[in-house]
């Protein structure tokens, strides 16, 4: 052989493992629109990301999981779906209620979508029926509304004095409305007035506090909103300083130190999106998978905030709660 040609094959051989590493199937990504930010997201994501671990799937081993938060900036929706389409995701989840599930909707017609959102997604017009929800899309939801009157309740057993009652809403919340409505009709069949102070950013925040503080409210309730999740250091740290009980939706801003949350753990539906993201990627219809509902409630008490508040929390509620943070 002469030496031209046999340095042209070792030069040859260099390059093989190149070549076989470019015929390797790359893995499949799961897209996560999301229309919060990530940090305060964290205990969410965990939960979607176990679920994908029970359904055989580890990210950067067998699976890439491809984040894209709007970061509360609802118009940046859109695009940030449309650009997981052109990744060519197996499976989209959305992540913060209708919007992002609507922007994702909007932007395919085939790429499977999981959603996890408040309310009845049959009513919305987003599946046909919760057995078989055809199409695909498939998701959990949860309810919100009727919570709001057993937050009041709770309400009644720390401050049985409370005239006025603040509500913190955003108005760009798909179930604010139902939920103030529904609030509003309880309150006054208690002769408890209701405050409603609007937030959509965290300038607005802060100027609903200083309403709620110049109303002189006696309490103050935060229904499930998205936003206000995403928000809920700036929120808890407004309660405290606002001084009065405050009741959450959810257990991250009791554990953020709040002082009362009731309503349904959202992280276990993001559990359930992350196990329905598992099973299309082994070739499950999304349009086959039934929507999943919750059943189940959990109250988280803050013992240290109560101390702080100079509440006493009744024996009988820390009799009743799931957990209680001392």
């Amino acid at each position: 052989m002469r030496r031209r040609e046999f340095i042209a094959l070792l030069g040859g051989a260099a390059s093989w493992p190149f070549v076989v590493r470019a015929q390797q199937p790359e893995m499949p990504a799961v897209g996560l629109l999301g229309l919060a930010s990530a940090k305060p997201m964290m205990p969410y994501t965990a939960s979607f990301v176990r679920g994908l671990n029970e359904a055989g799937f580890a990210d950067g081993q067998n699976v890439v999981v491809e984040y894209r938060w709007a970061e509360d900036q609802y118009d940046r929706l859109p695009a940030l779906a449309a650009d997981l389409v052109r990744r060519r995701v197996a499976v989209i989840f959305s992540s913060g209620g209708t919007a992002p599930l609507q922007a994702a909707m909007a932007a395919t017609k085939t790429i499977p979508i999981i959603f996890s959102i408040a309310g009845d997604p049959v009513k919305q017009g987003i599946v046909s029926s919760f057995n078989r929800p055809g199409g695909n899309v498939t998701g959990a939801t949860f309810t919100t509304a009727p919570l709001g009157a057993k937050r009041l309740e709770l309400v009644r057993e720390l401050v049985p004095q409370a005239r006025q009652v603040g509500l913190l809403v955003n108005p760009h919340s798909s179930g604010g409305e139902a939920e103030q409505q529904q609030l509003e009709s309880a309150a006054g069949s208690i002769g408890t007035q209701l405050v409603v102070a609007n937030a959509s950013s965290a300038v607005e925040i802060d100027a609903a506090f200083a309403k709620l503080a110049q109303q002189k409210v006696d309490a103050l309730l935060i229904p499930p909103d998205a936003f206000l999740t995403d928000q809920r250091e700036q929120v808890v740290a407004l309660a405290a300083q606002l001084a009065v009980p405050t009741v959450y939706f959810e257990r991250e801003f009791v554990a953020s130190g709040g002082l009362i949350s009731y309503g349904v753990p959202l992280r276990e539906s993001y559990h359930q999106a992350g196990i329905y993201a598992g099973r299309i990627l082994k070739g499950a219809k999304p349009g086959d998978l039934p929507v999943v509902q919750a059943t189940r409630f959990e109250m988280v008490i803050n013992l240290k905030t109560a101390k702080a508040l100079g509440i006493t929390i009744p024996d009988k509620l820390i009799a009743l709660a799931d957990e209680v943070i001392e």
